[in-house]
């Protein structure tokens, strides 16, 4: 039997989780998972592992590239933790584990919540769990949307980046500080515009000087994910405007 090997974690979970818990991180999932697979002597054709995406993200890159590969019929099995950790929304449980794996002859497992499609018996459980798990989801977006508003009574900063000009604050969570380099460009930004100058001549102008923008700027100086990001470095009329409409 040819397994694939799903694997998810999210914020949530981080936030939620005790340390200990086997679901704290991606690679205590992927152990379950493949000593399980060869305690059934089972051929493991692929790992798939999508980490901090929402088990409600359709575009999880890992979980799209496995109903791809599903298509192929590259494996007959789908391994997982728990229903959950494939997704929280009763309608992809219908659409992949009750409609498509069926079609293509894809034996679907979870082993905590002992979720089994060869078990016909259980799909309403796995229904059932399809609907708690959706709940929870609609139940914590309530909860994160009351905690940053009142996150934003405080003042405090809640994106997951600073805005261009600042830098997040080590010892502070939620508090900014001034990050003088780009604060230098932001500041003579303003000056240029009460000068008047239009934006167009103010992006022209930092371009010609070789200044990065601000996604550039975050870049060069490792604030973001993919470090191989390919982006324009030019200023633009709507990047001025964003600056000084923020």
């Amino acid at each position: 039997m040819k397994a694939a090997i799903y694997c998810r974690l999210s914020s949530e979970d981080r936030d939620k989780l005790s340390a200990d818990d086997d679901s704290a991180s991606i690679q205590n999932q992927k152990d379950m998972l493949i000593k399980h697979a060869i305690s059934n002597r089972w051929e493991i054709v692929g790992i798939y592992s999508d980490d901090d995406y929402s088990g409600a993200d359709r575009n999880r890159p890992e979980f799209n590239r496995l109903i791809q590969d599903a298509k192929s019929k590259k494996f007959d099995t789908v391994l997982c933790k728990s229903q959950s950790r494939f997704t929280r929304e009763v309608e992809l449980v219908e659409q992949y584990i009750h409609t498509l794996f069926p079609m293509l002859g894809i034996r679907f497992i979870s082993l905590v919540d002992n979720a089994d499609t060869e078990d016909r018996g259980n799909k309403k459980s796995r229904q059932i769990n399809a609907l708690v798990n959706e709940w929870f989801l609609e139940e914590l977006s309530d909860s994160i949307k009351s905690v940053l508003t009142s996150r934003r009574e405080q003042g405090l900063h809640i994106g997951s980046f600073a805005p261009y000009g600042y830098a997040k604050d080590l010892n502070a969570k939620g508090h900014l500080i001034i990050d003088d380099e780009a604060a230098a460009v932001v500041r003579r930004i303003f000056a240029l515009y009460l000068a008047g100058k239009g934006k167009q001549v103010i992006a022209r102008t930092l371009n010609d000087e070789g200044i990065p923008n601000p996604t550039e700027y975050k870049r060069l100086h490792g604030m973001v994910r993919n470090k191989n990001m390919k982006c324009s470095p030019l200023w633009s009329y709507f990047t001025i405007t964003s600056i000084l409409t923020n």
